[in-house]
């Protein structure tokens, strides 16, 4: 007994040393991987690298002199614009398990919402606002009750053709709240005609930005003393756009197997009936009540009364397709991946 006691005490020091020993080559290699690329980012020779004891690095990215979004340049070299644009990437870059998630899901949304907008004229780059809204995350609400992938109001929401109440609420609905939104984007244009300006009244309301044009004399809302939060919106869309053409570039290592793949879709069916059970629904096509309201977010509720007898269209998700090997996953954007 004395001898196997002293045998698995031997033994647990050794696999502690093998632990602590793994630790110090990990940390060592962290160290020498940040090593070179600050010497690769700062263009120091081995002799003039500055010495740090923490065993990562933090680099601040460079800022582009320009950058175009929906057909218009922006010039990125005016101090503001430069120091504000810095500060949005800086935020993008470091803040990595929301944008390495707006990456992700952006493989599973961009194919439904690009479509949407080139059929309703909107320039593609709105997707980024999406994106910045809601982080991308179907189920997003925010503390003032906006809702949805694009933040819609109760009340904004219902005078663009959405219906919300307790049991069904479009906002959610990825289609229907994407066509809302372009109405909103488009007729903003028409009163503008400038889209930094479009986005920067997505943010703050359009009465907002008008008073705030007439009375600062300035057509572009990128120029305009604004509230932070949408001086700093402008940014966000733009550091957005610029991380996710080059996500490598601002250190986001992706694999094609990290992305979500959009989901299956097996069928559509309509739904008029006076009142109806979505949990019955899902479960007469071999789906659980989660997975089916996961196509169907729009679904408040487990039940829903309809004595209008309003149809209503229901995704049907292919039940064994929805167990997917990541490995096949396809990437919407190759540039967002390693290869």
């Amino acid at each position: 007994m004395q001898q196997k006691y002293y045998l698995r005490a031997s033994l647990s020091k050794e696999i502690l040393r093998m632990k602590e020993t793994v630790k110090i080559a990990s940390i060592a290699t962290i160290a020498i991987l940040c090593g070179w690329m600050l010497q690769s980012n700062l263009g120091c020779s081995n002799e003039n690298m500055p010495y740090s004891q923490i065993p990562y690095c933090c680099i601040s990215p460079q800022v582009p002199t320009s950058l175009t979004f929906a057909g218009e340049e922006i010039t990125l070299t005016q101090h503001d614009r430069r120091e504000r644009m810095d500060r949005e990437i800086l935020a993008f870059t470091y803040s990595h398990i929301n944008t390495m998630l707006q990456i992700k899901r952006a493989n599973r949304l961009f194919p439904i919402v690009e479509p949407i907008l080139k059929e309703c004229g909107v320039p593609d780059d709105f997707k980024y606002l999406m994106i910045i809204e809601s982080n991308g995350d179907i189920h997003a609400r925010s503390a003032v009750g906006a809702a949805g992938l694009w933040q819609f109001m109760e009340k904004t929401g219902r005078e663009y053709g959405l219906e919300v109440n307790n049991h069904v609420d479009e906002r959610y609905n990825i289609e229907k709240a994407t066509r809302a939104a372009c109405k909103y984007l488009k007729k903003s244009y028409e009163e503008f005609g400038n889209w930094m300006t479009v986005a920067a009244s997505y943010n703050a309301g359009t009465a907002n930005i008008s008073k705030r044009i007439e009375a600062q004399k300035q057509s572009n809302a990128i120029d305009l003393v604004l509230v932070p939060e949408t001086s700093r919106y402008l940014f966000r869309l733009l550091a957005v756009k610029c991380i996710f053409a080059d996500p490598i570039n601002y250190g986001f290592i992706i694999k094609k197997s990290d992305l979500y793949p959009p989901l299956p879709i097996k069928s559509t069916i309509t739904i008029d009936k006076s009142s109806v059970s979505w949990p019955d629904v899902a479960r007469k096509h071999n789906l659980t009540f989660l997975q089916l309201r996961e196509a169907n977010p729009w679904m408040r509720s487990s039940t829903m009364p309809n004595s209008a007898r309003k149809s209503y269209t229901v995704l049907i998700p292919d039940a064994e397709a929805l167990h997917y090997d990541p490995k096949k996953t396809q990437p919407h954007d190759y540039k967002w991946i390693i290869r």
